[in-house]
Formats: C-alpha cells, structure tokens, sequence
C-alpha cells in the first residue's frame, strides 16, 4: 500500500454511518464510500463498531471491489479477521483492539500479503513512541482539535503537541479529531503525513471539491 501518491498529503475518510444525517438513506455507509473513492480519498477506514461480522464483512468487501483499480485503499477498523477476509490494504487499530506487536509478528510471519499495514490511534507522545516500537506502520494522532467523537480520549492535543510526535517518530503520522478545511492546511504544515476525518467529509454537500481544496493547502 503506497503511503501517498507522489508524496502528498494523505486524505482519509472514517466511516460512521451513525452520524450521518437521519433519512440518509439505507445504502449509506455504502454510497459515502463510493462518494470518497470518486472524489479521489487515498484512504478509507471503515469504523463501524456495532455491526455484526458478516454484515461489517460484506461491507468491507463491497468498499475493496469498489476501490478497485483506483488508488483508494481500504482499512478496516479493529477486526483484523474481517480486514483480511475483505482484502483490504490494512487493519487500523484502538486501544481496545488487539496491540499492536502481537497482530504486527502474526501478520509478519507470512499470515498476509507483505503490503497490508497496521495502523494504531495514539493519544499520547509516549502512545505514539510504544506503536511505533511495536510494529505500527502509520500511526493516527489526537484530538488535534474538540470533537465530539473524540470526547472520551480527553482535551484535544493542540497543533504544538501533533508536531511533537511527527519530529520524533519515523512513521506516518495523520492527524485525527475536528480537523476541518479551516485547520487542515496547519496540521499538514505540522509534519503530518495527512489528515483523518469523519465530519469533514460526510458533512461535505461535494467530496470533490472539499479534496480538491484540501489539495491545494499551502
């Protein structure tokens, strides 16, 4: 899985269909997936906690078909069971998931195929050094900014605390919580590998032109 193209900034979509708009529609997360593999989203995480494995399985496939031939790639949150079923690029996971050097030496033992990545949501700069050190390929860092998705990990960090950790560990950081299209560009001008969001995107009226606009952040 390719980091970034041509070394730009990494854009990622995180799925959560429970705070979609009421009357989205029974398709959803399904057509915000598409919507992001259409306006170009490097990267899509699918974090839908509450689904049963199969319906979370049969979704995660339908994004890895979808994306297919473009350069989107899909992660798939927690469930490495489900990541590696679906054929996604990668599994991402949280403090409640399975850590990070035990998924990392099973994976590397030749159980999936050498480009699938693990990610890991870090809170914290000694968080962020523990991930790396246990075998983490990229790492989520937050609340950057006030989130109400973000609520339960504490006050946000604030931009001087994202460039901290991007200066002191050598793999990817993306920025994560109430990053908007107002913030965006001073997170990416931090050190950050790119930016993860929920709201940004879903929120968004046209995914193509709020990409197109977090392209072209100075």
């Amino acid at each position: 899985m390719r980091l970034a193209p041509d070394l730009r900034a990494i854009l990622c979509y995180v799925t959560d269909r429970r705070s979609l708009a009421p009357g989205a529609g029974a398709e959803e997360p399904r057509a915000s997936i598409l919507r992001a593999i259409a306006a170009g989203i490097d990267w899509i995480q699918i974090r839908e906690k509450d689904l049963p494995a199969r319906e979370l399985l049969r979704l995660a496939q339908q994004a890895v078909a979808a994306a297919a031939g473009t350069a989107t790639r899909i992660l798939v949150n927690d469930r490495l069971d489900v990541a590696l079923a679906a054929g996604a690029a990668g599994v991402h996971l949280g403090g409640e998931s399975a850590p990070v050097a035990e998924v990392a030496r099973w994976l590397r033992a030749g159980n999936a195929p050498a480009e699938f990545r693990i990610g890991a949501s870090c809170h914290s700069l000694a968080e962020a050094h523990a991930a790396e050190r246990a075998g983490a390929d990229y790492i989520f860092f937050g609340p950057v900014f006030a989130t109400p998705s973000k609520l339960a990990f504490g006050l946000p960090q604030g931009i001087e605390r994202l460039r901290e950790v991007c200066g002191s560990v050598r793999i990817p950081v993306l920025a994560i919580g109430g990053i908007a299209a107002e913030n965006a560009a001073e997170c990416m001008r931090s050190g950050t590998a790119g930016i993860a969001a929920i709201r940004l995107f879903q929120e968004s009226a046209d995914w193509g032109a709020i990409v197109a606009q977090l392209r072209a952040a100075p």
